[in-house]
């Protein structure tokens, strides 16, 4: 999507006043609208770090559901299967980089076992993946529940990942003249910075190497790439394997940052979901963007109307299905 003149002025000026807000010291009446500058601040830090999660989870989803066009609503318990894994393996061998690796590759096989059993008989059935899916994660969640009971868990992380760094941002001055700089979890930083790592490295597989013509090739016209000697059945059960691999390794580090309980697969599907359509199917840079959006309106819904902060993700999704259908990085149907 190309920004008009008006729009990138438009983006500029928030991205000097966002900047402001946090370099400036804050006047009275600002402090008076918008409460203190800590709590500004780290909402902010807290959205987009949670928009980094998000847009791990949602990564895999738009693969299989953005790009491929399977329905798969059992998105959310690939997330959850995930972390109950990655768990696992990280008690039982006392390293969370095992876990990480062990969520990410059981998934993984979890998937291409699901498009070789499961899509591969329903393909181009909407309808049929749809109802198929949703009966997946119901029986899903009832055996996660059976094998790991209704606890909440906390992974244990490393202690290189653990602690606090102090940022530059200075919150506010002591009597003494002294700077109060922002301290911030460095997990969560370490998670944005994955987040952004692993989608720079999808998008240059998708539009820089040739699986990734293949891939987007298939898609559009499968029995022309399959005539070219292309194992198409093969390419698409590595995507899906891709996809479910990201979701297993979201579901170790979502859980690391947050808990483990039943009732997140719900969760990170329904975020998985907004974020695809918000920014657009199909489209990496479309899913960053809406996972932004979306993270950003949560935390914010959080801290300054909680009771009414669960609509604005709604609001969002209902905005741009309204002035932009296809996402706002998404291509007109």
């Amino acid at each position: 999507m190309k920004l008009s003149p008006l729009s990138t002025v438009l983006v500029a000026l928030l991205v000097a006043m966002l900047v402001w807000l946090f370099v400036a010291s804050w006047p009275d009446w600002l402090t008076g609208v918008l409460g203190a500058k800590k709590l500004f601040v780290t909402t902010i830090f807290n959205g987009v770090t949670l928009a980094g999660l998000y847009f791990l989870v949602a990564s895999g989803f738009t693969l299989v559901f953005g790009l491929m066009r399977n329905v798969n609503l059992a998105h959310g318990s690939l997330y959850l299967l995930g972390a109950y894994v990655g768990y696992t393996v990280a008690e039982l061998t006392g390293y969370w980089l095992i876990g990480l690796a062990a969520g990410f590759l059981v998934l993984s096989a979890v998937g291409a076992v699901m498009q070789i059993l499961v899509f591969r008989r329903m393909e181009g059935d909407e309808l049929r993946q749809t109802l198929v899916t949703i009966g997946l994660s119901i029986v899903a969640a009832d055996l996660m529940l059976a094998t790991w009971g209704g606890k909440t868990y906390q992974f244990s992380i490393p202690d290189w990942l653990n602690g606090a760094i102090t940022t530059p941002i200075i919150l506010a001055h002591r009597s003494n003249g002294d700077a109060v700089p922002l301290t911030y979890p460095f997990y969560r930083l370490v998670v944005l910075a994955a987040a952004i790592a692993i989608g720079i490295g999808l998008w240059l597989l998708l539009n820089r190497t040739r699986i990734g013509v293949m891939i987007r090739a298939g898609v559009d016209d499968r029995m022309m790439l399959s005539a070219t000697g292309v194992n198409v059945h093969m390419v698409f059960a590595a995507v899906f394997a891709i996809g479910a691999g990201l979701a297993g390794f979201a579901g170790v580090v979502g859980g690391s940052a947050l808990s483990i309980a039943p009732g997140e697969d719900v969760r990170y599907l329904l975020a998985s979901l907004v974020v695809v359509i918000v920014g657009g199917m199909g489209s990496i840079p479309g899913a960053a963007i809406g996972a932004l959006l979306i993270g950003l309106a949560e935390q914010i819904g959080l801290a300054y109307f909680p009771t009414y902060g669960v609509v604005l993700t709604f609001v969002i999704m209902v905005a741009v299905l309204a002035f932009r259908p296809q996402g706002i990085m998404g291509r007109p149907a």
